[in-house]
């Protein structure tokens, strides 16, 4: 019983001082605009994107998966398919994020929009998530930290 109360003990710790390096990303502000990203998403999309340098939005949705690739093979020349390539935990993590931001009004009319354009159901998640990857190239991220609670891995 005691080892289990340390476990809690130190778990909810450790997702303190997280939450402080994430807090403290200049990301933070555009990631917590976003409806349906928690710490813990944006933890994640921070530490996928870090150090990483992209040249444009679309480079950013190559690496994490979202952009469409045209298969071709001798003469023929399949539509755009959904990559298999790219960084797949920040690809299913920007997906189930704008799977659950379905329910904010901005989101779904996005949502609906690509729906009446002739998109299936995952084809208008991932235009979602491509949008969010558009967001967050576009987000200052050559500002200094704020409030760098110390020095780790989280920081730009």
């Amino acid at each position: 019983m005691v080892q289990l109360v340390q476990l809690r003990t130190s778990r909810t710790q450790m997702l303190a001082r997280v939450e402080e390096f994430v807090k403290a990303h200049p990301l933070h502000l555009v990631l917590t605009s976003m409806p349906a990203v928690g710490v813990r998403t944006e933890a994640r999309i921070i530490t996928d994107i870090v150090g990483k340098e992209f040249a444009s939005a679309e480079h950013l949705a190559s690496y994490s998966g979202l952009a469409p690739v045209t298969w071709r093979s001798g003469t023929s020349i399949r539509g755009n398919q959904p990559s298999k390539k790219g960084n797949k935990v920040l690809k299913r993590d920007l997906f189930l994020s704008a799977a659950a931001a379905l329910k904010d009004p901005a989101s779904r009319a996005y949502y609906d929009r690509k729906g009446a354009e002739g998109k299936h159901h995952n084809q208008a998640l991932i235009a979602l998530a491509r949008r969010r990857c558009d967001v967050l190239f576009s987000a200052p991220r050559h500002d200094p930290p704020r409030n760098t609670p110390a020095q780790g891995s989280l920081t730009p």
